[in-house]
């Protein structure tokens, strides 16, 4: 019923950068699912779809991630000064509800700090594409993730509707995210939370809900209260390098490696005690000069399912380092001043 309100506004897809492709049998296709399986219009999507034209701009984006760079060139885009300062901004003024998510999930507010300040800036940098012409282009113009879109396009049609958005105005990222968190449409309908209690799951504009959806994304994918993310390592010898892969789960176990030749670098008060049996998996960043290691915990590998790239979770767990130390020692400054 709501979908039906607002599919009949006249919309003009992505910009000057269009092509004027007719729609693909696969989108008649996806537009039948749709009512069949979910009573749709027809006449309504297929009005919808025939507007929505390919864009070159975001199939040249998904071409080359920042995930693709390597660690030197890409961890300075993130762990900046500026980032930093916001991050302890944003702290300061949502501590209580930072602390609340902090209690009810185990998440820390470093944790969520970081992810929301390496997905918006804050907020600031939400996106500018269309999340609906972005889906539609990365599901019918994509082919090596075709089928991985089209269910995000799905789910974007299935949350419009529940949430009475309108779907022709969202706008995000190029892969179809949107808000201060940068959910895609299947995890907004999975994990927002109404977390100020006024009746709404917005992601979009309410960074409270933000707060406790990025926490309640963390709790459900598995996130283990009071451990680690990962330690520093260096290695001897060559066979550590047979334990080196793009897998991103924890497959080997703590022994197997010290057998290797890894051994912990520089590690105090850890929160977490590596037994000979622990999952860990080992990973080399690329430096401009040479490699750096670490070993890698389970909530490391819980921020993958986040964004599956090792690059993105380890600039988390290292701004979130930087936060908790700014915090504290904004705090204790506070503190004395008082």
């Amino acid at each position: 019923m709501y979908l039906r309100l607002f599919l009949l506004t006249v919309v003009t897809f992505l910009g000057s950068t269009q092509s004027n492709a007719e729609p693909l049998d696969e989108q008649q296709q996806f537009i039948n699912m749709m009512v069949v399986k979910h009573h749709f219009s027809k006449v309504d999507l297929d009005k919808l779809f025939a507007q929505a034209n390919k864009n070159d701009n975001i199939l040249q984006s998904i071409a080359k991630p920042w995930e693709a760079k390597p660690w030197y060139q890409y961890h300075p885009i993130f762990l900046t000064e500026k980032r930093l300062s916001k991050g302890l901004e944003f702290w300061t003024k949502y501590k209580t509800e930072l602390t609340k998510a902090e209690q009810q999930t185990g998440v820390p507010a470093q944790i969520i700090v970081a992810i929301i300040g390496v997905e918006t800036f804050y907020g600031a940098y939400t996106g500018k594409y269309s999340v609906l012409g972005a889906l539609t282009t990365l599901g019918f113009y994509y082919p090596p993730r075709a089928k991985f879109f089209r269910s995000e396009l799905e789910h974007l049609l299935l949350l419009a509707r529940e949430e009475h958005f309108d779907v022709t105005t969202l706008q995000g990222s190029y892969a179809g995210a949107m808000g201060w968190g940068q959910f895609i449409p299947s995890s907004y309908r999975a994990y927002a939370v109404d977390f100020d209690g006024d009746g709404v799951r917005d992601l979009l504009n309410n960074p409270v809900d933000a707060i406790g959806s990025v926490a309640n994304y963390f709790k459900r994918h598995g996130w283990q209260q009071d451990q680690d993310v990962a330690y520093p390592v260096k290695v001897s010898g060559n066979k550590y390098q047979a334990h080196l892969s793009k897998e991103l789960r924890l497959k080997d176990n703590w022994q197997t490696l010290k057998q290797s030749g890894v051994q912990l670098k520089n590690v105090n008060n850890p929160k977490q005690a590596l037994l000979a049996a622990s999952k860990v998996k080992l990973l080399e960043l690329e430096q401009s000069d040479q490699s750096e290691y670490w070993v890698l915990l389970p909530n490391f590998y819980t921020i993958t399912r986040y964004n599956h790239s090792p690059l993105y979770a380890m600039v988390i767990h290292q701004f979130s380092q930087q936060l908790e130390q700014a915090f504290s020692s904004h705090a204790n400054t506070t503190s004395l001043s008082e």
